[in-house]
Order: C-alpha cells, then structure tokens, then sequence
C-alpha cells in the first residue's frame, strides 16, 4: 500500500492499497493493524460505520469534541467527494480544508485524525460509505461544521447538494470558536 499526507492537511493520509485482479473479480486488503502502524497510523479502532447515500446527499461537516473520532474511510460501492477541515484550535492548518475522490473502484482511503471535520458528497446514483472510528459515536460530543461556511470554502463539486435539517443548520467556525466546541491543538 502506498500512504501519502493530503496537502495542505499532512496530518490527513490518503491510502492506496493494493488490488489484485483477475478475470474473476478482485480483492483488497481494507484493513491490517501492523501494516497501518508501520505505516504510521497508530489509532486503535473501536466502532465501524456503514451508510448508503443517494446522488447529491452532503453528509457533513462531522467531528465529536471531546473524545474525538480519528476516522478511516472508504466507499465499497459507487463514489463521493471527500472533504476534511482541520478545526483544531491553534493548528498551523485551522480552517484549511482537502477533498479527494473516493470509489469502490479505485478503493482507496482517506485517514483523518480526530480533530477534523469530516464529510462527503455521494457522486453517483448511491454509494456504500464505510468507516472506522477510534472512538464511539457520542451524541452529547457531537459537532457540526456548516458545509457551506465562506470563510472555510470547501468547493463541493455539485450544483444541488441535499442536506439534512441538522447539517443545513450547522454554525459557521468563526461561531465554533466561542465556546469549548473545538478541540486543542495537541502540536
């Protein structure tokens, strides 16, 4: 597997693994502990998430402060457009945002470390989203990011995303900045 950071976040690591095929099908390794450690990807996870979404559907901008989530994910079947916001107080990167393809045809992961914001935009008719989380889902911990914020800019490659009421109503990360609702930079 090939692992490299997703400029300009290098805390963020998009995984490429390796797919073997053949005229029957293929098969790839989704998950190793040692070869993700080796690999620098030390979080031990707890909780694995699957969810299926429909063309256009914006999930996100999803973090848990405290007790935040390092992630790794995948999508099984169909694609999305991946993006991730660091919105860890004091980091070099606060407000900076990546986004990536991610496919069941391509397989490749997207590691993002708790402390980022986290969501996707379903590309095709449906898509298989798929991920491990270093930490339980915690409801009281719960954190929303607007997917939308002008200030972060992430530039979803859609025209009409469809958004849940909760996401839609998301506050911006100039207003996360009152409060305790982000996490610290650990440097």
């Amino acid at each position: 597997m090939i692992v490299r950071s997703l400029a300009p976040l290098p805390d963020v690591k998009l995984i490429e693994p390796e797919i073997h095929s053949d005229p029957r099908g293929s098969f790839v390794e989704t998950y190793e502990a040692q070869r993700y450690r080796d690999a620098g990807i030390s979080a031990a996870f707890v909780q694995d998430n699957f969810s299926v979404s429909s063309r256009n559907v914006i999930r996100g901008m999803h973090f848990q402060n405290p007790r935040g989530q390092a992630k790794l994910v995948r999508v099984a079947c169909g694609a999305v457009w991946d993006a991730v916001v660091d919105v860890r107080r004091g980091s070099p990167s606060f407000g900076k945002w990546a986004g990536i393809e991610l496919s069941g045809e391509a397989q490749r992961q997207l590691y993002i470390p708790a402390g980022f914001a986290h969501g996707f935009v379903v590309l095709t008719e449906t898509a298989v989203f798929e991920y491990k989380c270093s930490e339980t889902y915690r409801p009281e911990f719960d954190r929303c990011l607007a997917w939308n914020d002008p200030d972060v800019g992430i530039d979803w490659p859609i025209d009409r995303p469809r958004v849940s009421e909760r996401d839609e109503a998301a506050p911006l990360l100039s207003e996360l900045l009152v409060g305790d609702s982000l996490p610290e930079f650990a440097g």
